[in-house]
């Protein structure tokens, strides 16, 4: 026969396994935290990551902005060797070449550059008034050889080796592109991808080509 207090049991067991149930859940949630947050989790919200110690504030990249040469400030001077085997400094071409010159700053890692060089070549090719140069920049001479090899581009190409282009026109981030006129005075720059037909109709309104 069953005791009269046998149906009491039954709901205590059973609110015993819910406790159990929800702390075993609770645990496997803090073991979870913990693994995300790192060995401490009581610093891991308020030390920041390397990462983010590493990308510039709002306030470095207009300060980038404002470093590199502006409209209407004459063009640094450089000179780079060229994939060709020679060599291109920009004052000797000004002074016996006088083409106005379109500078573009890339690298072999940055994917809009992979985007916009085979426009800035057909660009160079069919308007061969203006001279076109790409200078490779935080890079490695070989990587961008092979990568401008590997895109086929007919434009001159140069290695800044010594980091010099980079460090006197400050690019705010890649590409860049820097409008020179003829006088060695830079006309427009602009830091982001360009097309075939956004550098004729620049190349149309500042240089008259």
């Amino acid at each position: 026969m069953t005791s009269p207090h046998q149906p009491e049991t039954e709901p205590k067991s059973v609110r015993a396994g819910v406790v159990f149930g929800v702390i075993g859940l609770i645990t496997v949630l803090i073991v979870i935290a913990v693994a995300l947050l790192g060995d401490d989790p009581t610093t891991a919200s308020t030390e920041p990551s390397g990462a983010l110690d590493a990308a510039p504030s709002l306030q470095d990249l207009a300060g980038l902005a404002e470093d590199a040469p502006q409209d209407a400030d004459a063009a640094p001077d450089f000179s780079v060797r060229t994939h060709d085997g020679g060599a291109f400094t920009l004052s000797r071409h000004l002074e016996e070449d006088g083409r106005p010159v379109i500078l573009n700053l890339w690298a072999s890692w940055c994917f809009p550059c992979r985007e916009e060089m085979p426009a800035i070549d057909a660009f160079a090719a069919g308007n061969p008034e203006v001279k076109v140069v790409g200078v490779a920049v935080q890079d490695d001479a070989g990587s961008a050889a092979d990568f401008a090899d590997e895109l086929g581009v007919t434009y001159t190409i140069g290695f800044d080796e010594k980091d010099e282009v980079n460090v006197e026109y400050r690019p705010l981030g890649l590409p860049a592109t820097f409008f020179i006129s003829t006088e060695g005075i830079v006309v427009k720059r602009i830091f982001g991808g360009v097309t075939e037909e956004s550098l004729a109709e620049d190349s149309s309104e500042l240089f008259g080509t």
